[in-house]
């Protein structure tokens, strides 16, 4: 029963439009049977073979194929006993009550949000859309590779080393400070990150945080390491981990082609967004209490 869940009540419901058929392979059984010739009985319910094969095809559509005819006896053993039980709830009444009936709307609810998400991730939209949604969102689809000298304050996010002494906020940038002075007057980078960073993990390597996306740094950390001239030392950048001195070694960027995999599925994720956004939904404080 599991194995069906919504996607049997799904089909039951409608059939789903312009969706690719699952039918048995050609020389397996099944395979010369006619679309409208009943292949299931269950009480009262007769299934005809176009009906069965929408549903395989939900079942492949939400993850769960059954290719085998094997597979395919399993799902209609499985329906059988999903109906039959079913049938029977329906005879005494339960599909009646209030609870039940909530439950039948948010399970069918579930399914239509389910096939829209999907029909939107699939989408292809045209090229125009598709690189109109590019040129808005370039920035995402740049990547920087980058190493940083850490020094953390008293309060900082960063743990302290074994025996640290905690600076103030001044101390810190003091100290930030003259190590960028010394680097911009010759010393080693990498050897200075692993003496003096207080970002132990990083400072082990080097300094190098490797390649990062738009997002994956803290916000004053993202606008330096995406705004600073390659190959250059930035000023001490503030976080609530400390003083980070930045070098960027590379930034690189899709160009269109190499982002267009990418782009269907981001656009069906902003739509879905959009439709969240404009549909209005009120909680009643006096119920939920206020949002913490």
């Amino acid at each position: 029963m599991v194995l069906l869940g919504c996607a049997a009540m799904a089909v039951a419901q409608q059939t789903p439009p312009d969706r690719p058929e699952v039918k048995p392979v050609p020389g397996t059984p099944g395979a010369s049977v006619a679309s409208d010739a009943v292949i299931l009985t269950i009480g009262t319910e007769k299934i005809t073979r176009a009906q069965f094969e929408d549903l395989l095809t939900a079942l492949a559509d939400s993850g769960r194929p059954a290719a085998t005819a094997t597979a395919r006896r399993q799902v209609a053993e499985q329906l059988g006993d999903l109906t039959a039980l079913a049938q029977e709830a329906r005879k005494r009444k339960l599909d009646q009550s209030a609870p039940v009936k909530q439950l039948i709307i948010i399970q069918t609810d579930q399914v239509l949000a389910g096939s829209l998400a999907k029909e939107l991730s699939d989408a292809k939209p045209d090229d125009a859309a598709a690189h109109a949604f590019y040129d808005a969102h370039k920035a995402e689809y740049e990547q920087a590779t980058a190493s940083h000298i850490l020094i953390r304050f008293k309060g900082s996010q960063a743990p302290a080393r074994p025996n640290q002494k905690d600076l103030t906020d001044e101390e810190a940038l003091a100290k930030a400070q003259e190590i960028r002075k010394k680097l911009m007057d010759g010393a080693d980078f990498a050897a200075t990150a692993k003496a003096e960073s207080d970002d132990t993990g990083s400072g082990a390597k080097g300094g190098s945080l490797g390649t990062f996306s738009h997002g994956q740094m803290v916000a004053a950390f993202d606008i330096a390491a995406f705004s600073l001239p390659v190959g250059q030392i930035s000023e001490p950048v503030k976080t609530q981990f400390g003083y980070h001195i930045i070098k960027v070694e590379a930034r690189t960027g899709k160009t269109f082609e190499q982002a267009k995999a990418d782009i269907a599925k981001e656009m069906g994720k902003d739509a879905m967004d959009n439709i969240r956004k404009n549909t209005p939904i009120k909680l009643d404080e006096t119920y939920f209490g206020k949002e913490r």
